[in-house]
């Protein structure tokens, strides 16, 4: 048997789960097709009916302090992330008073797109051109991308495949006309990557270069004018899997997370299965290691190995046959697993620094971490497990926030998230149960609400957990989690809280193992038998962000109505929204709308993945809008919402990713005919992009 012959029969085994999710490439590349084997439904915690009621309903729980003066300030730089101005205690800032939805990107909504259409669809009036693609060059000297001839070292100097979070911040006294992109490469397809003709080490090679992150300057004429990548500036960077991560917070340095290679327990090598993110108020860029378990060979064994999905099985990329360390059964190296599944900070302007990954935060498949600053100056990060029954967490800074614009008020912020106290959500429910599978039934009150408490894992730099150490909860939070009681969700994703309200909103994409088997069934917070749309949860913090109580409603449950699906949208006519599927990633726009894109329609409700407007204030609360589509087989990732530019971006991730090499399903963003010679710039084969979507009238 060839090596080549060898690397195509490696990826065959792991083509196995498709249910409730896009296809068998993305579950095995993606996942390592997690849930259909031991890790899901490991936790013994009692299930949510189970559990009994608070007393206090979320009627009488709705006051919350202000989130504060949020301005998300660089110097002169304002991220994505907007602007609030707090208001005397109310807990709504200026903009918010003055209307939510009057925003200067005004568009109408876009009709579904069937999943098989290879085109990005956006709203009459608006056109759209990529930023920047898988190949593209960015230092000098790099070479251009070249499908047919790519090289390891060629990948190195070139933008990474599968972008997924992604932010655009102004870079201070440029007057709005040069920016710095932060991209993250959440994992590689190498069916449509690579020929089958390239011998598999290159193969290996490559791929392990397309992963890691991204850092490119972009500039434009003007604040009308779309943005394009600069090739050579001199903040453009690649993160790669030689590149250091010094390891903050209590786990650093003990022996759980030493190796041989690493005998201080403090550097690592690499990241891997950065999937969303956050940008925090100080200008750095957090990135969430999810499905690292994909990249190991384990004994399989230990409760460890087990609820964090690592087996002894041959990995899709066998990067165990090149580097020891891939293989956590050599000797030396049976900590290497656990140096991944944490939260990494860089710092995106300045391409010297040493990025970091944070203990303090746990360790669990990151989907990602968003910031607010509590009206007491305290840091909160809220994050999900993107696990099917796994859970949502928070954790608040020991330290206060210096809102101040010096280098060591800066300095002292990027200190914030490497202590504090770190905790697991229980949602307990005010009203009857009420399943919306079936017979759509709903509490007499029209709502899904409750209330619910942040259960502690540690508190005040010790573990709060009985007979786990601080290291050890850390380490092994899944484990921790299990100990204390909290409510198992339907695949917690993006957390986003409004910077305008202070609420939280949480994405559970879906849950189709829910109600099946022996698996727990419908509950108040996760309300459907075979979740195959997912739904989306409005948390409401008693007090500031860092009480250890709120209250909660549903702000939606997804589906097609017009496909009979049973729905729910805060009450607004069903008829009157565009059908979304499987939400993934959130956004606000500057005036408090929530933005959602989704990953997973294609097999839920048979429609193109997209990007979605949600008025979550105000009359037409539960309203949604669908603003674009992306191509075949894609998913929408990391959208950046500048509505006072009338501009949005977003990262389309592995297009055409059921195709092959010779038979390709999408030509994304370079578009070729089959059959036909490309031009030149051209290729056939997709790239996956960030996009910017603009007025054609800007």
């Amino acid at each position: 048997m060839s090596e080549t012959t060898g690397r195509k029969f490696a990826l065959l085994p792991m083509l196995g789960h498709t249910k409730g999710k896009r296809s068998a490439v993305t579950c095995a590349l993606k996942c390592d097709n997690a849930c259909s084997g031991d890790v899901c439904n490991t936790s013994s915690n009692s299930y949510f009916r189970d559990i009994a009621s608070t007393t206090m309903s979320r009627r009488a729980a709705l006051g919350f302090g202000a989130a504060g003066a949020l301005a998300v300030v660089l110097g002169n730089a304002v991220t994505s992330a907007g602007t609030a101005v707090a208001d005397g205690g109310t807990g709504l800032a200026a903009a918010a008073k003055d209307g939510f939805g009057k925003s200067k990107l005004q568009f109408a909504p876009i009709a579904p797109v069937d999943a098989a259409v290879d085109a990005v669809t956006v709203p009459e009036g608006f056109t759209w051109e990529p930023v920047i693609r898988w190949g593209d060059p960015i230092f000098n000297g790099a070479p251009e991308f070249d499908l047919n001839n790519q090289t390891a070292a060629a990948q190195e100097q070139q933008f990474g495949y599968n972008n997924d979070y992604t932010d655009i911040l102004e870079i201070p006294g440029s007057k709005g006309r040069r920016a710095v992109l932060f991209a993250n490469h959440e994992y590689t397809n190498e069916s449509i990557m690579f020929p089958a003709t390239m011998p598999a080490d290159q193969v290996r090679a490559v791929g392990a270069a397309a992963h890691g992150l991204s850092v490119v300057e972009l500039e434009r004429k003007n604040t009308t004018k779309p943005w394009t990548y600069v090739k050579g500036a001199g903040l453009n960077r690649r993160y790669l899997n030689s590149t250091v991560y010094e390891l903050t917070g209590p786990a650093a340095g003990s022996s759980l997370v030493k190796t041989v290679a690493d005998p201080t327990g403090r550097a690592i090598k690499g990241t891997l299965g950065n999937c969303a993110g956050g940008t925090t108020p100080w200008g750095t860029i957090l990135s969430g290691e999810e499905n690292f378990n994909g990249y190991f060979v384990a004994p399989g064994t230990s409760a460890g190995d087990k609820r964090y999905g690592l087996t002894s099985k041959a990995t899709a990329r066998q990067w165990e046959l090149d580097d020891p360390r891939w293989d956590t059964r050599n000797a030396g190296y049976e900590n290497e697993a656990n140096r991944f599944g944490w939260i990494v900070e860089v710092d995106p302007f300045d391409s010297t620094s040493t990025p970091k990954k944070h203990s303090s935060l746990g360790r669990f498949k990151h989907e990602g971490a968003n910031v607010i600053v509590a009206e007491s100056g305290h840091v909160v990060a809220y994050m999900g497990d993107d696990e099917r029954f796994d859970y949502l967490y928070k954790f608040v800074s020991a330290e206060k926030y210096r809102p101040g614009t010096a280098a060591a008020d800066r300095a002292h912020n990027m200190t914030l998230l490497s202590a504090g106290n770190l905790y697991v959500a229980k949602f307990t429910s005010s009203s009857p149960a009420a399943e919306i599978t079936g017979t759509g039934v709903v509490p007499a009150d029209g709502a899904f609400d409750g209330t619910g408490e942040w259960l502690p894992l540690v508190v005040d730099g010790k573990s709060a957990v009985p007979g786990m150490s601080l290291e050890e909860v850390l380490v092994y939070t899944r484990l921790a989690a299990d100990k204390v009681g909290p409510t198992k969700m339907d695949r917690c994703e993006d957390v986003q809280p409004s910077l305008l309200t202070g609420k939280v909103y949480v994405a559970c994409t879906n849950n189709s193992n829910r109600g099946t088997g022996t698996n727990e069934g419908a509950t108040e917070v996760n309300p459907r038998n075979e979740n195959r749309d997912g739904h989306i949860v409005e948390i409401i913090e008693t007090g500031d962000q860092t009480s250890t109580t709120f209250s909660w409603n549903l702000l939606m449950v997804c589906g097609d109505p017009a496909q009979g699906d049973v729905t729910y949208f805060s009450g607004f006519p069903v008829d009157k929204v565009s059908p979304i599927s499987c939400p993934d990633n959130l956004a606000f726009d500057t005036v408090g709308n929530l933005w959602i894109s989704t990953d997973g329609a294609p097999s839920g409700i048979k429609k193109a993945d997209g990007l979605y407007k949600v008025t979550v204030e105000g009359a037409e609360r539960g309203k949604v809008e669908q603003f674009l589509a992306v191509p075949r087989d894609a998913e929408t990732c990391g959208p950046i919402i500048h509505d006072d530019e009338r501009t949005v971006f977003v990262s389309v991730q592995h297009p055409g990713e059921d195709g092959s090499f010779d038979a390709q399903f999408s030509f994304f963003p370079d578009y070729v005919a089959a059959g036909t010679t490309p031009a030149r710039g051209q290729v056939r084969a997709p790239r996956p992009s960030v996009i910017q979507v603009f007025r054609t009238d800007a």
